[in-house]
């Protein structure tokens, strides 16, 4: 005995529905359920229609569902953490070399921006740019003056 092609798709929608709730997926699989519904209610008033057809028409509906359901979705918003600005030479900063800062947490090469300018330890910086691994500082005390 055959199963009717109604109750395939009614049992695959009840499935896909269930699986949404133990595997969620964006409610791409509930999407896809209730295709498989629509397939069901159209394999009522149209008993006629090909497996083929069937197949067809639930990935439109099941498509259609996904795209048109995207436009209430809440846009992902992507959230960036504004990095410090603010450092602690370790060790002198000579004209020209480079010097130890603590940015962070973390002991970092720096060099400062203006290749004439001594920074002295233990004084606050502020970082302007990396490059590489190699903070580019200026003092603080040039940005209050």
């Amino acid at each position: 005995m055959a199963l009717n092609p109604i109750l395939i798709w009614l049992i695959a929608g009840f499935i896909l529905c269930v699986m949404e709730l133990v595997t969620p997926t964006a409610f791409i699989e509930l999407l896809m359920g209730l295709g498989a519904f629509a397939v069901a209610g159209v394999s009522l008033l149209f008993p006629q229609l090909g497996l083929g057809i069937q197949i067809l028409l639930w990935m439109v509906f099941s498509l259609g569902l996904v795209l048109g359901t995207r436009k209430f979705l809440p846009k992902r918003t992507v959230y960036s953490i504004e990095d410090s600005k603010e450092a602690q030479t370790l060790t002198e900063i000579l004209p020209g070399q480079p010097g130890r800062v603590l940015y962070e947490g973390n002991s970092w090469r720096a060099k400062c921006d203006d290749p004439q300018l001594a920074i002295a330890a233990d004084e606050m910086v502020y970082v302007l740019r990396r490059e590489g691994n190699t903070l580019i500082v200026i003092p603080q005390k040039m940005l209050n003056s």
